[in-house]
């Protein structure tokens, strides 16, 4: 169980982008052919590639912080010693599990609300909840790729070794 929990938390971000960008892409390429090809296109096909782009954005969000590529500008830290440059990224990831936990707390309420009324998506007539919760959830990955990176960082300083800085996209 625990090389498959491990496995989980070092690649489950990119088998759920994967499978959600691919559900996107074949469902848009059917619904072109359908709509383009035959003159119809179903109910069901811009809303789930909808609703899966939602899922894909917030779990891609949890992914950025767990590589921190997500945007950032390193001047200041490029600056600043190692110990300082870790304690600036702590100071934010303080800031980002701060917003996480207010948007978790804020994002609820309409996934309970969807839940109590028994709402329902226009297409597809199935609960909404299943939709609202991608916002949510995404904070809730957002959190904990946050303290883990808290705690990579607190390792970091306690060794000695120079923070994390995760990848760069431009130079």
């Amino acid at each position: 169980m625990g090389d498959f929990l491990r496995k989980l938390d070092q690649q489950g971000e990119r088998w759920l982008l994967l499978g959600f960008y691919t559900f996107i892409v074949l469902v848009i390429a059917v619904e072109v052919v359908r709509r383009f090809g035959l003159s119809y296109s179903s109910v069901w096909g811009e809303e789930t590639a909808r609703f899966a782009f939602i899922y894909l954005v917030w779990i891609g969000a949890a992914s950025a912080v767990r590589e921190r590529a997500h945007i950032r500008i390193d001047v200041l830290s490029d600056l600043l010693p190692p110990r300082g440059t870790a304690f600036l990224y702590m100071f934010g990831d303080i800031l980002t599990l701060a917003l996480a936990c207010v948007a978790i707390y804020w994002t609820i309420s309409p996934v309970l609300v969807s839940i109590e009324y028994d709402s329902v998506t226009d297409g597809l007539r199935i609960t909404r909840a299943w939709f609202l919760v991608a916002v949510p959830f995404g904070f809730m990955l957002v959190a904990l790729r946050t303290i883990q990176s808290m705690l990579r960082d607190i390792g970091d300083l306690r060794s000695g070794r120079p923070p994390y800085r995760g990848e760069r996209l431009y130079d």
